[in-house]
């Protein structure tokens, strides 16, 4: 054992950072799963005083913060309970491959990296894969299509404003999408997009003090309004693509995620395609070469160990208890500790010293999930219904999905399963309480084989001729996310729910330095440009995190960059009136259609 390693007891160690190691390059085998975890032999390597860092959590914040940190010469040791990659990662079928070829590749959820992703792509950008990077692997989609009760619509994108960026240039191409894609009420329409209008016209006082706190429902006035306009105006956004109900999520968060789409959508900024999706698996073409290059930069991966409990003393985390693979318990001390945790995995292990410390942390309770998880269909024939990902409006399930063999490289059924299936369709389920169509119940309520049922039932009532376009003779066989267990019974749970930004939640928001000095937090909960629990706002924590510690070691290295979202030079002056605006208690100068006033 290393020399800093003392004995706690029978039945438990204390391990420093980096004294247990497991290469990452040296675990291809248990990579992905914690079962097969071990713990391998001890290390006598220590980094220079001030620069060990421990990370528990192996998700897109956990594996940003290390990346950077390794980066610039810090030793560095991840803690993982379950399988590296967290949310991001593929979850491939146990005993589907035959002769020779892989596991039908299952995902969490579809992967989509939207135009507007800056941090990740950056990351991306990084990591070795072949003569190139593992970013030469995003492939351009489409986000166009979306399936309605039969029919197909589809909404236009022109690529550019085609001349100078105006409120009044925003206003005509939302109105003319909205009125060529839908049926919805032309009055209902102006009115939707009047709001969006005073959205992307406000100013940083108005977007953080007046729609911070008020639900996107009440925002766009989804109560009194059509059918139709709740389903393919407000639950389509909501729902299908953040998976938040509109009642429960804020005005601030929804605004942003739709004005970066729609500048992305019109090519403004530094922004890529609207919508890009990888060209293989997720572990396959970005993860597993990313725990490779990470792994050849130093750091080191403990899978299988979960985080139980902090010691905290003398106003410093002083240790992490853990258990390992075997069961043993021991302590982790480091200079360092980085929290990676989901929200709901680290809120039990704070001690009532640490939230009086940092009382951010006691707010984290505030905070709260739902779900949005994975199904696969596989199928035996391809069925690339669109060119990228497919909103089905309207369905009470909330699904999207994209068909994948068409962005993958190679032959599918060549390479994945036992040679009948030569295309998936991975779906994502973003209402879980929502009674189905075919059952009557909820997805929580439903058995695995009903809830795909309901899930194909849902999708050809959407589509046109889906019926004939989705057969069940050419259903080979199907997954849904293992994070769902229990269903069907009251015990049902879901092991990775997602972050929802309910309305003020940015002030139980906590930063990723956090008033404990030797503490950092690294998870799409930490406050972030992008307001919402996705792989970017993940990644861009772990950086902020990062600096965070070169900040405390006092290193002179380059702090790792921060990209933030988009927002045209030419609105500065319109953001300027407004803030002087709200600061007089007025509405915003283009909220004429039933007006908001701060305030009320």
């Amino acid at each position: 054992m290393d020399q800093r390693e003392s004995r706690n007891g029978i039945g438990r160690r204390r391990f420093v950072t980096g004294a247990i190691s497991t290469v990452a390059g040296a675990a291809a085998g248990p990579l992905w799963g914690a079962q097969e975890a071990r713990a391998a032999a001890p290390s006598l390597v220590s980094a220079a005083p001030g620069r060990n860092v421990a990370i528990f959590g192996a998700g897109m914040g956990g594996l940003s913060a290390a990346h950077e940190l390794a980066e610039r010469g810090f030793q560095v040791t991840v803690y993982e309970r379950k399988a590296l990659g967290g949310k991001s990662r593929s979850i491939p079928v146990p005993g589907t491959g035959a002769g020779g070829r892989q596991d039908l590749p299952g995902e969490h959820g579809f992967r989509f990296f939207p135009g507007f992703y800056q941090n990740l792509p950056d990351t991306m950008s990084r990591i070795p894969y072949g003569s190139g990077t593992v970013r030469g692997n995003l492939v351009p989609a489409s986000l166009e299509v979306i399936a309605y009760k039969g029919k197909e619509l589809r909404v236009p994108v022109p690529g550019s404003v085609g001349g100078v960026l105006t409120h009044e240039a925003i206003r005509a191409y939302l109105r003319s999408a909205l009125t060529a894609v839908t049926t919805v009420p032309l009055t209902q329409i102006e009115f939707f997009v009047s709001k969006l209008v005073a959205f992307v016209t406000s100013g940083p006082r108005r977007r953080l003090g007046q729609w911070e706190n008020m639900s996107f429902a009440d925002f766009i006035k989804a109560d009194v309004m059509s059918q139709e306009y709740r389903e393919l105006l407000v639950h389509l956004f909501t729902a299908s693509l953040v998976a938040a109900q509109p009642d429960k999520a804020n005005t601030r968060t929804m605004g942003l995620m739709f004005e970066a789409l729609v500048y992305s959508a019109l090519g403004l900024g530094p922004y890529g395609p609207p919508d890009q999706v990888l060209n293989g698996p997720s572990n396959d073409v970005w993860l597993t070469p990313w725990i490779g290059h990470l792994g050849s930069l130093g750091v080191q991966f403990k899978l299988g160990w979960t985080a139980t409990g902090f010691d905290y003393s003398g106003g410093r985390i002083t240790g992490v208890r853990v258990s390992d693979p075997s069961g043993a318990t021991g302590t982790v001390t480091a200079d360092h500790y980085v929290a990676a945790l989901p929200v709901e995995r680290l809120q039990p292990l704070l001690t009532s010293a640490m939230k009086a410390a940092d009382p951010a942390l006691a707010r984290l309770s505030l905070l709260e999930t739902d779900w949005m998880n994975g199904v696969m269909i596989y199928l035996k024939e391809p069925r690339p219904i669109a060119h990228g990902h497919l909103i089905y409006a309207g369905t009470p399930w909330a699904l999207t999905s994209i068909s994948q063999a068409q962005f993958w490289s190679g032959d599918f059924a060549a390479r994945y399963g036992d040679g009948t299936v030569t295309d998936c369709l991975s779906l994502d389920l973003s209402d879980w309480n929502t009674p189905g169509v075919l059952f009557g119940k909820t997805a929580k309520q439903c058995t695995r084989p009903q809830i795909v049922q309901e899930v194909l039932a849902q999708v050809r009532a959407a589509l046109p001729g889906g019926a004939a376009l989705l057969p069940d003779s050419i259903v080979r066989s199907w997954f849904v996310d293992t994070a769902i267990t229990g269903e069907g019974t009251p015990a049902v749970a879901n092991d990775e729910p997602l972050l929802i930004n309910t309305p003020s939640s940015w002030t139980n928001r906590p930063g990723a330095t956090t008033r404990i000095p030797n503490l950092f937090l690294a998870a799409d909960y930490v406050r972030n440009s992008i307001n919402l629990a996705t792989m970017e706002g993940g990644n861009e924590a772990g950086r902020m995190a990062a600096n965070g510690i070169l900040d405390a070691a006092g290193s002179s290295a380059s702090r790792a960059r921060l990209f933030e979202l988009y927002l045209p030079r030419e609105f500065q002056p319109l953001y300027n009136t407004d803030d002087a605006r709200y600061l007089l208690g007025l509405p915003n100068q283009f909220d004429l259609l039933s007006p908001y006033w701060p305030g009320h």
